[in-house]
C-alpha cells in the first residue's frame, strides 16, 4: 500500500508530459494524494482518456492540450490552470522525448527542436509558477533528468545535452528561490519500463545489457518513480533541495 502525505491534499499540482508514461503514473499518484491535478501533453486522445477514468474515481483532473516547443502556449496554459485550480505549489517538469538521431544528421533546426523539447520549457514553466510559490513563502519543483548523460549513452546527443543541462538548472532556481521556501530538486530515471520502452527498444540484447549492469536484476516500473516524486514533493523531503536523485535500480 503506497504512503499517503497528509500535507498535500488540496495542494494544486502541474505536471508537464502527464498523458502517458511516467507522467501519467505521476498523475494517477498525486490524484490519490487528493491533489488538484492539472497536466500538459500534447497526445490528446490518451490524455482525455485519463481524465475520465480519473474522474469517474473522484479525482479533480484537467488536462490542458499543448506543444511544449510553444512557450505562449505553455504560460497561456499555465494561466488557466491556475483560474481554475488556484497557485500552483507543485511543479513537476516531466515531459521529454529521447527520439534517437545520429550526429552527421542533425541540422540546427532539429538541433533547436530537441533543446526545446527537453529542457526549454522546464525553465519557463517554472518562471510562471515562482511568482505565486514566491508569494506563498513555499513550493516544490522538480525537474526531471536522466542517467543517459551519466552512462555515456551514444546516438541521441541533443537529449542527453538538456538532460545534462536539467541539473545546472535545478541547481541555479534552488539557489535563488531557497530563501523563500521554495525546493528544487531533479530526478534521474534509469531505463524505466514505459510502454514507448517496451515497445521501441526492449530487445533480448538491451535486457540483457539491464541485467548485467543494474543491481537490482528487474525492470523498474513507471509507479517505482511516481512514488518517489510523490515523497520528494511532500513534507517528508523538507529539508531536500538543490540535488539531483537517481532512481535506476543501481544502474549508475
Amino acid at each position: 500500500m503506497a504512503a499517503v502525505y497528509s500535507d498535500l491534499e488540496g495542494q494544486a499540482v502541474l505536471v508537464t508530459g502527464g498523458g502517458s508514461g511516467i507522467g501519467e503514473s505521476i498523475v494517477r499518484r498525486f490524484a490519490g494524494q487528493k491533489c488538484k491535478v492539472a497536466f500538459i501533453d500534447v497526445a490528446k486522445e490518451h490524455s482525455e482518456a485519463l481524465v475520465r477514468d480519473l474522474t469517474s474515481q473522484g479525482s479533480a483532473v484537467r488536462f490542458e492540450h499543448v506543444d511544449l516547443r510553444d512557450i505562449d502556449a505553455l504560460r497561456r496554459a499555465i494561466k488557466r490552470v491556475k483560474a481554475d485550480l488556484g497557485p500552483i505549489s507543485i511543479l513537476i517538469n516531466n515531459a521529454a522525448n529521447d527520439e534517437r538521431h545520429q550526429t552527421p544528421e542533425v541540422t540546427p533546426e532539429y538541433w533547436d527542436d530537441r533543446i526545446a523539447v527537453n529542457i526549454r520549457h522546464q525553465f519557463f514553466a517554472a518562471q510562471a509558477v515562482l511568482p505565486d510559490m514566491k508569494a506563498a513563502g513555499r513550493g516544490v519543483i522538480i525537474n526531471f533528468g536522466s542517467i543517459s548523460w551519466m552512462i555515456g549513452h551514444g546516438g541521441m546527443a541533443g537529449y542527453t545535452t538538456s538532460k545534462a543541462a536539467v541539473l545546472g538548472l535545478t541547481r541555479s532556481l534552488a539557489r535563488d528561490y531557497g530563501p523563500y521556501n521554495i525546493r528544487v530538486n531533479a530526478i534521474a530515471p534509469g531505463w524505466i519500463m514505459t510502454q514507448r520502452q517496451i515497445d521501441n527498444w526492449l530487445t533480448p540484447q538491451a535486457l540483457r545489457e539491464l541485467e548485467e549492469r543494474q543491481c537490482l536484476k528487474r525492470k523498474i516500473m513507471p509507479d517505482e518513480i511516481a512514488r518517489f516524486t510523490v515523497f520528494l514533493a511532500s513534507e517528508e523531503a523538507s529539508a531536500c533541495t538543490n540535488q539531483q536523485y537517481v532512481v535506476d535500480g543501481g544502474w549508475v
